[in-house]
């Protein structure tokens, strides 16, 4: 079968790339969110500093803005199904190795190895929707992996401990395994026999087009968006220290992160509706940012709520932004256009909260980090007005 077949999406066929899509999508997040359960673990076995635990959850933060442009390469030379493979066997080979790793320089390396794998990922499946699914359902393919992700969020900083561990003789290094292996299985998945849609005749470009002004808009209020989401969840609780309301941190968290699962399954009914129109992106942002001031001039359960609706808006304007590269470019141009939004974003997302928490440590006042974010989300909400959504012909 080659990529140049064409039948109908069947609703077998419809289930099964929605599967295989959504399995992926769990990986673009599960690798990365169990470290920070088993940071304390990995930490007293490797002797590591609170920096260098840190760097465990932060360094594949930033390889998802160093591996972006990598993959769209492999996508114009590979095509999007062996590049998605490839790099899902590169992030499920790079977490493995994590558990092997016998001193903190390893460690680090097959670390950031992980990263790159999934920043690999992340232009992959935009390019590849257009391949597997009709234009009619490229909204509702895009708002099944990002489930999948964020599903893969709470999996993996929710289930590692009161789940995983136990069963594995409370190691962190097996635990590591255990997460990795099914990923494997996936990659074998992904070459089922799916007819694709017609690819593009000549071999796309692969250098993201900084001329078209949705490259940069769209890396802007992605930054936005990764910031708010990896900036709060890193600092809540250090907030909730200062009030000396550390004792409610478990359940914030908890309510904190499933609030991300709760914005995906409303995407799931609402994506026909809300992707590809300006309006969803621009009240999204305007309600994250409205809840993260709401935290810093709050306290007490009312602070912890508004950082709840934080995330949910903040997941909605997430695959909302997302799912606009298959839909607004053409098949030959959505992973580049992706891998474009993916670097700035992420690189945003990386360094902003790292700003943040400079200026609050030098401050003596953890507010100061999100000031910095809600900063930043003023700035960019015109950028989410001015959006021109149109695709071009």
């Amino acid at each position: 079968m080659t990529e140049t077949d064409r039948q109908p999406v069947g609703t077998a066929r419809l289930l099964l790339v929605a599967t295989l899509l959504w399995l992926t999508g769990l990986y673009l997040r599960v690798p990365i969110l169990v470290a920070p359960a088993l940071a304390p673990f990995i930490a007293d076995d490797l002797a590591l500093s609170q920096a260098l635990t840190g760097a465990l959850t932060a360094l594949p933060v930033l390889m998802l803005a160093v591996g972006a442009m990598p993959g769209s390469l492999l996508i114009s030379r590979l095509g999007p199904r062996h590049t998605l493979a490839l790099a899902l066997f590169l992030a499920a080979a790079g977490s493995a190795a994590r558990a092997l790793a016998p001193d903190v320089g390893l460690l680090l390396l097959t670390t950031a190895v992980m990263g790159l794998g999934v920043a690999m990922m992340q232009p992959a499946l935009p390019a590849l929707l257009p391949r597997w699914l009709e234009p009619r359902h490229l909204a509702l393919g895009s708002a099944v992996y990002m489930n999948g992700m964020l599903m893969g969020e709470f999996v993996g900083a929710g289930l590692t401990l009161p789940l995983m561990m136990p069963q594995l003789d409370n190691s962190w290094r097996l635990t590591l395994l255990a997460w990795s292996v099914p990923a494997l299985v996936i990659v074998a998945l992904l070459y089922l026999p799916i007819r694709q849609r017609r690819g593009p005749v000549e071999r796309p470009a692969w250098i993201p087009d900084w001329r078209n002004p949705l490259t940069l808009k769209l890396g802007l209020l992605l930054g936005a968006s990764g910031s708010l989401f990896f900036g709060v969840n890193a600092y809540l609780g250090s907030l909730l220290e200062q009030r000396g309301e550390l004792a409610r941190l478990d359940s914030a968290l908890f309510f904190f992160n499933i609030a991300q699962v709760a914005a995906s399954l409303v995407m799931l009914a609402m994506a026909r509706h809300w992707v590809g129109r300006r309006k969803p992106v621009v009240v999204s942002a305007a309600v994250s940012l409205v809840a993260v001031a709401g935290m810093i001039l709050t306290s007490g359960w009312p602070s912890i709520a508004l950082a709840v609706l934080m995330s949910f808006s903040a997941g909605i304007m997430l695959i909302l932004l997302v799912a606009l590269p298959p839909l607004l470019a053409g098949d030959g141009d959505a992973g580049r256009l992706a891998a474009g939004n993916f670097t700035v974003g992420y690189t945003l997302s990386f360094a902003l909260p790292m700003l943040g928490g400079l200026l609050a440590d030098l401050a003596g006042d953890i507010r100061l980090a999100l000031a910095v974010l809600l900063g930043y989300g003023l700035l960019v909400l015109p950028v989410a007005m001015s959006l021109d959504l149109r695709r071009p012909e």
